[in-house]
């Protein structure tokens, strides 16, 4: 009669993955990515400025009409007519109150026309 060979037990190692992913996002979570910022160190406040477009931009009004260097624009087609150059990048200043369904028709109006790319120009805080 032959012994059975006793196998050794295999170690969970699902577990220990688990383990160690629990303890990565911990560590992502409670530690900081980036330094602090100097606590004494006060920020330029820029809400009191008043904003102006970029000059070659093109500027959407809430009302759903365009303007470009302050004067305004019948259509996509004419913007890119008045800008003198093919293509390009085009700079697009929207109205916060402006429908979003009418900045996207814009884009697209702007695409057709023979704009290569359309950037959105916002404004960003830091909060």
């Amino acid at each position: 009669m032959r012994a059975r060979r006793h196998r050794p037990a295999r170690e969970p190692t699902i577990a220990l993955i688990n383990i160690v992913f629990l303890m990565l996002v911990f560590f992502l979570v409670a530690g900081t990515v980036a330094q602090p910022l100097d606590p004494d160190l006060r920020l330029v406040r820029t809400n009191e400025l008043e904003g102006a477009a970029p000059p070659d931009a093109l500027v959407l009004h809430p009302d759903g009409r365009m303007s470009y260097r302050g004067t305004d624009t019948a259509s996509a087609e004419a913007f890119m007519a008045a800008r003198g150059d093919a293509g390009g990048t085009v700079r697009l200043v929207p109205d916060r109150d402006l429908p979003a369904a009418r900045l996207v028709e814009v884009g697209a109006a702007l695409r057709a026309a023979g704009a290569e790319r359309v950037l959105v120009v916002t404004e960003r805080g830091l909060e």
